[in-house]
């Protein structure tokens, strides 16, 4: 006898589909951005569940798609840091994120004109602000842009863990104690420890 759909032997077997229930708006831009991309819809939907930055805040996604059509493969990660990943932002606050590029790509005005050649970026109602960084070797001393962004960052995206494990060894050496956070007239700054 051949087993049918649903019954306990076949349940183990994933079937490969999966129904979603979306309001009617959101099916019309999916459909009509499979459409423009020359997919189905189906096939679309995979794709953008499986690409980076599939899962996140759309806002999110706008700003590493337009890291991604600046840098191309050069992009190694974006990393939203400050006041509005501390949150502890006010209304005048920018919203900083962090671009890290491979060593290939000099770091020149010229990558903000172009991040400037696109419509203003904001989310959260906040303007999002652009800095160009290279991922530091493990041996170099720790700046006190990257002491923050390890504590406090937010990864939106990365290529093969190389950002979260930098971030990583950087907490790691806060932890330690060579590394601290200090403020003087009312500026904080990091110290390095003997």
């Amino acid at each position: 006898m051949r087993p049918q759909r649903g019954t306990s032997k076949n349940r183990s077997l994933p079937s490969g589909r999966f129904n979603l229930r979306i309001e009617p708006e959101l099916h019309a831009f999916l459909r009509d951005a499979a459409r423009a991309a020359g997919t189905s819809l189906n096939d679309f939907c995979a794709r953008k569940l499986a690409s980076p930055g599939g899962l996140m805040d759309p806002a999110a996604g706008v700003v590493v798609d337009r890291a991604g059509s600046i840098l191309g493969e050069s992009l190694m990660g974006v990393v939203a840091f400050g006041s509005w990943a501390r949150g502890d932002e006010s209304e005048s606050s920018d919203l900083d994120v962090l671009l890290v590029v491979g060593e290939e790509v000099s770091i020149a005005r010229g990558l903000y004109r172009s991040w400037d050649d696109g419509p203003a970026l904001a989310w959260d109602g906040h303007e999002v602000t652009p800095h160009f960084v290279h991922l530091p070797s493990g041996s170099e001393r720790v700046s006190g842009l990257w002491a923050e962004v390890a504590l406090d960052g937010l990864v939106l995206f990365e290529r093969e863990l190389a950002v979260s494990r930098y971030l990583a060894h950087v907490r790691r050496r806060v932890l330690r104690g060579e590394l601290s956070y200090r403020v003087a007239g009312g500026q904080p700054y990091w110290v390095h420890e003997p």
